[in-house]
């Protein structure tokens, strides 16, 4: 089961607007932290667990990638309906869209890894002595590269994330160096769902578009910053701008954007530069990032 794009994007606009509410690393603060935890390797940010975590709690699709991608899910023991890759992770009815303290603590974690904070369930949890690891939606590389170092460092399992963040960064850099460099950047318009939603250059997938050298038709979108960088257009801005390239969410939207009437005149419709993206790859900021630089590269190669 995956979250509709509707309910991605409600997360999205409230990650973003929410920018930094909480810290990295939640848990016992300061005053609490004893001999022991101080001298745990096991610590990110402002979190420092006192021993190495075996009953992990991911309420977080891209949080779950990153810790069996690490070498970390035996430590996991339990993660949210989001959490549909990898097809091992033991998924249960959590939902971090309608978190429950109660149930989370039912899996007696010593660690839990979430994206959003709901119902300020962080505050929740640590209230009753659960340690919180906080990764927002992340907005650039550079937030999958910390995140990945975290979590190592959290689970123990530093030497593989340091890896992984080597073979991500190696990754996108083979994906971007197939693009040939263009006179004129391609336009392009990355439709979340057909009520036109779609997204900027300030947000994650929309920074990739702008690493392979694509000009985002939605960041001249009045709204934009007031979205959060997901703004809903119309179809009059979309055919005025006349993208060279569209990328949908899932192959049924391919359909629908090329039978619009009206549509036909848009350059990506009309040169069958109407792309879709797995909707769980293009959502989600771990390890598979690379795969879905290598389908926007594919996408503008074949442009």
């Amino acid at each position: 089961m995956s979250h509709t794009p509707h309910r991605w994007l409600a997360g999205a606009v409230a990650v973003s607007l929410a920018g930094t509410l909480a810290a990295c690393g939640g848990g016992s603060d300061a005053d609490s932290t004893n001999e022991t935890a101080i001298d745990s390797p096991y610590s990110a940010g402002d979190l420092t667990l006192s021993e190495k975590p075996e009953n992990i709690v991911s309420l977080s699709g891209s949080t779950t990638e990153i810790l069996f991608a690490i070498g970390a899910g035996d430590q996991v023991t339990a993660v949210d309906v989001q959490s549909t890759y990898p097809p091992e992770a033991p998924m249960t009815d959590l939902d971090a869209f309608v978190p429950s303290a109660e149930a989370i603590t039912e899996y007696t974690p010593d660690l839990v890894v979430l994206s959003h904070d709901q119902d300020d369930i962080i505050a929740q949890l640590e209230t009753l002595e659960v340690p919180v690891y906080y990764a927002p939606a992340a907005v650039s590389l550079d937030d999958t590269y910390r995140q990945i170092s975290d979590l190592g460092a959290l689970t123990g399992n530093d030497e593989a994330a340091t890896a992984l963040n080597d073979d991500i960064a190696a990754g996108i850099e083979d994906a971007l160096a197939t693009i040939p460099e263009n006179d004129e950047p391609l336009s392009v318009y990355y439709e979340l769902d057909g009520e036109l939603y779609t997204l900027t250059s300030d947000t994650y997938a929309g920074s990739l578009l702008e690493l392979a050298g694509l000009e985002n038709i939605a960041d001249e979108a009045a709204d934009a910053a007031e979205t959060g960088g997901y703004p809903q257009l119309s179809a009059e801005f979309v055919l005025d701008s006349d993208p060279d390239v569209i990328f949908v969410s899932g192959e049924e939207a391919v359909g629908d954007v090329m039978s619009r009437d009206g549509w036909e005149t848009v350059s990506a419709v009309a040169d069958g530069n109407v792309v879709a993206l797995d909707p769980d790859v293009a959502s989600r900021w771990g390890p598979r990032v690379v795969e879905l630089m290598e389908a926007v590269a594919t996408a503008v190669n074949a442009a």
